[in-house]
Formats: C-alpha cells, sequence, structure tokens
C-alpha cells in the first residue's frame, strides 16, 4: 500500500489498527500529542528545547481537527491507527478513533518520525531488518536526560536498528539530510553507555536480533514526550500508539536538507 490517502482511508474505516512503518513509504509520517490548550504553551517550548526528538511538522489551533498543511482530508480523530488516552499521567485506553473524546480546548502537535528517513536507507543499499521481518521498530527509554519545559521532563527515547559496521558511516551521512526527522544517530554502539541494559527487551515495539558483525545504531524517537507526559501527568492527553504513525500528504523528499 503505498497511496497516502488510501491508507488513511482504511485506518478511518478501522481496516488498519496496527503500526505503519514500511506503509505508503514515500509520505512523511507523523507522531501525535494532544494536550488542552492550557498545558500546549509549555509543551511546544518542551518541543522547541528538544529538536532532535521532538521536530516539530505542524500545530493545530485550539479545537481543530483537521490539518490541511499535513493533508486536504487528515481528520486528527480518525486517522491514526491507534490512540492512547492518558489520564493523570496514567495510560486508560488505546482506541482507534478519538471523536468521542474531542474537545473545543485541545491542541494537536505532529512531531517528525524515523519512518520517513528508512525509504532513504533502503534506497542507498542499507536493509532494515525490521521491515524486513514485518516488525516494528524497537525503542528504548535511555538515561540521556531531555531538557525541561514547565512540568514536561524526562528521559530521552530512541529508535534501534542494527546495521554493519561498513554501513553505519552511510546511514549517518543519508539521515543527516533529515533534520525535520530526527537527523543523524544519537548513539552508535556499546548500549549500556546510554542506559540500555537489554536489546531484546525494548520499551516499545518489537525486538530484533543484532547480529554478530553488527553494531546497534540508535536515533532519536518521537515517543520520547509520552515519557515526559508520564512525569507531567497532565489530566488529559492523548498521544498515537507507539508505532501507529500518523501519515501525511508530504513526501520525504521534501524534507531533505539537500
Amino acid at each position: 500500500m503505498q497511496d497516502a490517502g488510501h491508507v488513511r482511508r482504511l485506518i478511518r474505516q478501522g481496516l488498519w489498527a496496527g503500526h505503519t512503518s514500511g506503509l505508503a513509504d514515500d509520505h512523511v509520517q507523523g507522531n501525535l500529542v494532544i494536550l488542552p490548550q492550557a498545558q500546549a504553551d509549555d509543551f511546544l517550548r518542551y518541543c522547541q528545547r528538544n529538536p532532535k526528538p521532538c521536530p516539530l511538522l505542524a500545530v493545530s489551533e485550539p479545537g481543530q481537527h483537521l490539518l490541511p498543511r499535513l493533508g486536504a482530508d487528515i481528520d486528527i480523530r480518525t486517522d491514526v491507527p491507534r490512540y492512547r488516552v492518558w489520564r493523570d499521567g496514567e495510560l486508560v485506553d488505546e482506541p482507534v478513533d478519538i471523536t468521542p473524546l474531542w474537545r473545543d480546548d485541545l491542541v494537536s502537535f505532529v512531531i517528525g518520525c524515523s519512518f520517513s528517513f528508512e525509504q532513504a536507507l533502503m534506497e542507498a543499499g542499507l536493509p532494515l531488518r525490521h521491515v524486513e521481518q514485518g516488525r516494528n521498530v524497537a525503542m528504548f527509554r535511555t538515561n540521556v536526560p531531555t531538557e525541561a519545559a514547565g512540568p514536561f521532563s524526562g528521559p530521552l527515547v530512541v529508535t534501534m536498528r542494527p546495521m554493519r559496521a561498513s554501513a553505519v558511516i552511510r546511514a549517518v551521512q543519508v539521515t543527516s539530510r533529515f533534520p525535520n526527522v530526527h537527523g543523524a544517530p544519537v548513539h552508535i554502539g556499546d548500549p549500556s553507555l546510554i542506559g540500555i541494559t537489554d536489546l531484546s527487551k525494548p520499551d516499545y515495539g518489537d525486538a530484533v536480533e543484532v547480529m554478530p558483525d553488527e553494531l546497534p545504531v540508535f536515533w532519536a524517537c518521537g515517543v520520547t514526550p509520552q515519557a515526559a507526559i508520564q512525569q507531567a501527568r497532565p489530566a488529559f492527553c492523548i498521544t498515537h500508539a507507539p508505532g501507529a504513525m500518523l501519515i501525511t500528504d508530504l513526501l520525504n523528499s521534501q524534507l531533505a536538507s539537500f
């Protein structure tokens, strides 16, 4: 499935509720955070202070559920495969449609996703094991702190893709061209240096094997705000479920810096 509008229609109809890695792979995908207007300014500052894990693609007006900048027919209430609903920092539900929860004071933030540079990696001849195996990418909480803004703070969350050492430099070159979707890796090699103890047990997503001739390569991840939300404990918040992204009409090539 390569057409973004077609994939969104399947999602809207409840026919796809899984991860979106590998779907409409020419198109920019986005992480989602929805907060009441009272917390939106602090969260905006959090994103601005942490652009590597939180590169903003769009911010809505309060109560606006359409995002014409990202796609003419996008409805943020229905077009994500699976959402997470948080109350006082606790996960309480994972619906596929948040229309019944919509309020006039809600502000939507769409944050760049590393899925958007995966196409460029594969076109450069760098295979991605989780895509080949039909799995969600592995995501880990680290011991690297983000810069706080108001009540929002917490650890950096990263995605991990195993690669042969000979491919790592090329992967850095390719992903450096996409600063709006996390850019170059933040760490290469020994996961314990960033507080990860077991690569077979990701905090989010699916584990993939790292072969003896490979290095784990880590990129900043847009799930980082979910860790900040758990710490800030806002009375109400909605996010995407990890790996279940908003697929936009923007093309990945439009985000390449050169």
